[in-house]
């Protein structure tokens, strides 16, 4: 159902793919949106141990009403990049996955995941908890379950 690389030769490995799932910050996650047009925004994510993706969101919005009417998603990340000293284009790695969410709505759950998300930007305990209660009970998160993931390097030449 998923399509491969056509050049394998640019093709990362699961484990390439999952290493920049869990140390980049943010990616941008796409749905299927009004009138079948799709809608892509900037997401910071949690990539969990069991290979799940979380996101927070709010309890309504553009985003919520095109998850409740399908569930299909994609979600894109990509590194930094890097380039030698002599040149001015960059290789960067990205990478792409496909997959169903599920809305969560459950107390523990979106305190647990916030505090996750949090500590990937700050390690202050004083912003961590303000932030979870002043704002959980307006947050719901977003589970992605992968159905297919693929990444792939690209130099900029």
């Amino acid at each position: 159902m998923f399509r491969s690389l056509q050049r394998k030769n640019k093709e990362l490995s699961l484990d390439e793919c999952k290493s920049i799932l869990k140390e980049e910050k943010r990616g941008v996650l796409s749905v299927i949106g009004d009138g079948g047009y799709p809608y892509g925004m900037p997401m910071n994510h949690y990539y969990a141990e069991d290979g799940s993706i979380y996101f927070h969101c709010g309890k309504r919005g553009h985003r919520l009403d095109s998850l409740k009417n399908s569930d299909k998603v994609s979600f894109c990340v990509y590194d930094k990049g890097v380039k030698t000293e002599s040149d001015w284009a960059l290789t960067v790695k990205s990478v792409i996955v496909f997959g169903k969410t599920e809305i969560i709505d459950n107390a523990d759950i979106i305190a647990d995941i916030s505090e996750k998300l949090s500590r990937k930007f700050t390690d202050d305990e004083a912003y961590i908890k303000n932030e979870i209660e002043c704002f959980a009970h307006e947050t719901l998160i977003l589970r992605l379950t992968p159905e297919h993931i693929c990444g792939k390097r690209v130099e900029e030449k």
